[in-house]
């Protein structure tokens, strides 16, 4: 009886001590999904990605983003905080050039505990179904009622074909 005690009692402490440890649990973060924007009324791009919370993660943490570069160059980062009671977390890049069809882009993302400590990385890569230069060349709107944008509507009349953009390198 006090054999299977100390067996049962070494067994709970073995139990409770692995699961204060993160290292074996599952990932705190699932992709859920992950596409280009093209704002043709604004005349930008850029990679959205969308993350649902599959475990809690420390009050503190923060998720960083690394989008490729279309146009070249260094890395486009982004930092977020994860808030404890928000179950999705949104990744939108700054504004991006040069998106080229069905090319795929690397997103690197990294969870970080309050002190850190790295919990999760992933990588995905992200492919656009069209070419940046379907956009037009400048914004077609332009302030917060969206008016006109007089560089492109002279006398409030569409041009004849507008000017699209185009990859600077």
């Amino acid at each position: 009886m006090t054999r299977t005690f100390g067996i049962l009692a070494t067994l709970a402490i073995a139990l409770a001590a692995a699961a204060c440890q993160r290292e074996s649990g599952p990932d705190p973060l699932k992709l859920t999904g992950k596409m280009f924007v093209f704002n043709y009324r604004l005349a930008y791009a850029t990679y959205m990605v969308t993350l649902t919370k599959a475990e809690a993660v420390p009050d503190g943490s923060i998720v960083v983003a690394r989008f490729e570069n279309p146009a070249g160059g260094d890395a486009l980062t982004l930092e977020r905080k994860l808030f404890p009671k928000l179950e999705k977390v949104v990744l939108e890049s700054p504004d991006v050039t040069c998106v080229k069809k069905d090319r795929p882009y690397t997103v690197s993302i990294e969870v970080k505990g309050p002190e850190g400590q790295s919990l999760q990385k992933l990588e995905t890569t992200v492919v656009s179904d069209v070419d940046q230069d379907i956009m037009p060349a400048k914004p077609l709107v332009e302030g917060p009622a969206y008016d006109k944008n007089p560089a492109v509507f002279s006398g409030g009349k569409a041009p004849a074909h507008f000017e699209t953009a185009k990859c600077p390198v």
